[in-house]
């Protein structure tokens, strides 16, 4: 299927930006028949690092993720300076400059990855690597973006996402949401009722799974019609995806106080675990206007900061365009440590740590939701279960606090720092929800949240800090 041509969308950075000279010459690097004294390249012999090796987990994690890797019971990576394995990524190369898109070994496995999941119905797309989702967003901003253009964003989005936008001096419009995140109808009605006079939003801008603050993940009803409704309007979908894969079986109130838990029971197969997932954007996206942030950030760990980038081919291009003449290049020790061992798990390996890491978040996931019900008073206080994501929200009703009109001027807002302030005293910080708010957004009504992890502490501090927080509520309304 051909994709549809939305280079009129780029910016005018990325219209003018052109290939680096000296980039173009290194084709010819490693070519046998070829003495190339082109380029400002050190020999490898100088490069002090002869061999790395690393411990890993080894598949199918039978005793969990955590579980320590022994000599017996592990996956060892042997990275050398030239190449072990046939799907190693040789230091030699990789502590190199060059392959701006990525190492050609990370990027197969990262683009069978992809196909695996998402069955993208286009024949056009393809992946280059990045330094992580934040830089990734800061490239799409800076080849999708001018001065005065508007982007629509989630009316409670990542901080540091709405922060990064901001020196593009772009303008932001909120998208309204409810618990299952972005409400079509109201996306849509933004494009209807725009100001003929300005221009339209160029791009949507969406964490739609686990989605950081709210929790929320929008159903594939919603995905596909949010996905017609940029084909009608002409514009992008920049899908922010690092918690895709923390998408977890519905929550079943108690379940953490069995000693069996509820997962006690049979492991999920590969075919149940992949169809179980909500499809992506990049599985709708017919006509090329999805831009996939991906990140190994929450499934591997954040200091990899490394992460991928799935579009199609044309709109790629820009961006490699730009990454020649500023990040250059991921990491070369991350991309061999990665490779090598994505390489030994193999593509079913990988989905074995994904499956045995949706257990662990379900497991953290249904302990948080059971110590809600036992710690908040549930006549000021609503908590929905999130399907996926490392994130759960504390919903407060400022109209029922006995002095809302009076000591607090009738804003949720002082209410919401009353009990910010408590928490610090009672021991436990949760996030206040107006920290999120994107700029231009009008509150709805007079409640407020508080955004809270389960991803960051165990068990048993978890359910101190939930304590915590709940005696903190209750303080601050005179419960």
């Amino acid at each position: 299927m051909t994709v549809k041509d939305l280079s009129h969308l780029l910016s005018v950075e990325a219209k003018t930006r052109k290939p680096s000279p000296l980039k173009t010459a290194f084709k010819y690097y490693g070519k046998p028949d070829i003495v190339f004294l082109g380029g400002g390249l050190p020999m490898s012999d100088y490069f002090p690092w002869e061999k790395v090796l690393a411990y890993s987990p080894e598949p199918p994690f039978a005793d969990g993720i955590a579980a320590k890797p022994t000599e017996d019971k592990a996956v060892i990576s042997e990275l050398r300076k030239h190449q072990v394995e046939e799907f190693d990524v040789p230091l030699a190369r990789s502590l190199q400059y060059g392959h701006t898109e990525g190492q050609p070994e990370l990027l197969k496995f990262v683009k069978e990855h992809t196909a695996l999941i998402h069955k993208i119905p286009n024949e056009e797309w393809d992946v280059v690597l990045s330094v992580g989702n934040t830089q990734a967003w800061d490239a799409t901003l800076r080849t999708f973006c001018d001065p005065g253009d508007s982007i629509l964003v989630e009316e409670y989005s990542f901080p540091s996402a709405l922060e990064t936008a901001s020196p593009f001096q772009v303008n932001y419009v909120p998208v309204p949401m409810d618990n299952g995140g972005i409400i079509p109808e109201k996306l849509d009605e933004l494009y209807e009722n725009w100001d003929a006079s300005k221009k339209k939003p160029k791009l949507l801008y969406t964490i739609s799974t686990g989605q950081n603050p709210t929790g929320s993940s929008l159903s594939a009803e919603r995905r596909e019609a949010i996905y017609k409704i940029a084909c009608k309007h002409d514009f992008l979908i920049v899908e922010d995806e690092p918690y895709y894969f923390l998408q977890m079986n519905d929550y079943k109130q108690g379940a953490s106080e069995d000693p069996k838990h509820s997962y006690d029971e049979p492991k999920q197969t590969h075919e149940e675990f992949l169809a179980a997932l909500v499809p992506s954007f990049s599985h709708l996206d017919t006509e090329g206007r999805v831009i996939r942030l991906d990140s190994f950030s929450k499934v591997l760990a954040p200091g990899v900061r490394l992460g991928w980038i799935v579009a199609q081919k044309k709109l790629l291009e820009r961006y490699v365009r730009l990454h020649e003449v500023s990040i250059q290049t991921p990491s070369g020790f991350t991309q061999s440590l990665v490779q090598g061992l994505l390489g030994r798990w193999g593509q079913s390996g990988y989905v074995d740590w994904l499956i045995a890491l949706r257990k662990e978040y379900t497991i953290k996931r249904d302990f948080t939701i059971d110590v809600l019900h036992k710690n908040m008073p549930k006549d000021v206080v609503q908590f929905f279960p999130p399907s996926a994501g490392m994130f759960f929200t504390v919903v407060l009703d400022a109209a029922k606090h006995p002095d809302f009109k009076t000591k607090f001027d009738s804003d949720p807002i002082k209410v919401e720092t009353a009990i910010y302030e408590a928490g610090l005293e009672k021991g436990c910080l949760m996030i206040p929800g107006s920290w999120f708010q994107a700029p231009n957004f009008k509150p709805h009504d007079n409640t407020f949240f508080f955004r809270g992890t389960y991803a960051a502490v165990p068990l048993d501090k978890l359910k101190v800090g939930l304590e915590r927080f709940g005696e903190a509520v209750k303080t601050v309304y005179g419960l």
